[in-house]
């Protein structure tokens, strides 16, 4: 099934210390009651065919879908997103990717 009127907003976090992927989980999880979330999905690199193509040097990945830019919008500014990133991703990550995207 093709998604339609979505944003996605994924998210690379790469870790200092690769012992802190089940904090920056924990941290994931905090904004799981934002309410302008559709869906949302915290993950890890697969274990797939090795390729050249295929980018595995990431710790932990964020996948989140919203009907709108305006929800998006809202996420970025709601409480919950400022305390993982002030508590979890900006102490834990050495480095983060985002990549916004809306149908093409």
């Amino acid at each position: 099934m093709q998604l339609k009127n979505t944003f996605v907003h994924q998210v690379y976090f790469w870790l200092h210390n690769k012992a802190d992927v089940p904090k920056l989980i924990e941290g994931l999880e905090v904004m799981l009651p934002i309410t302008s979330i559709r869906d949302i999905h915290i993950g890890a690199p697969a274990p797939s065919e090795e390729r050249d193509v295929i980018e595995r040097s990431y710790d932990v990945s964020l996948l989140v879908t919203f009907a709108n830019l305006a929800d998006h919008d809202h996420y970025q500014v709601d409480p919950l997103h400022d305390i993982f990133r002030e508590q979890y991703a900006g102490p834990l990550c050495k480095k983060v990717m985002v990549l916004d995207s809306v149908d093409a």
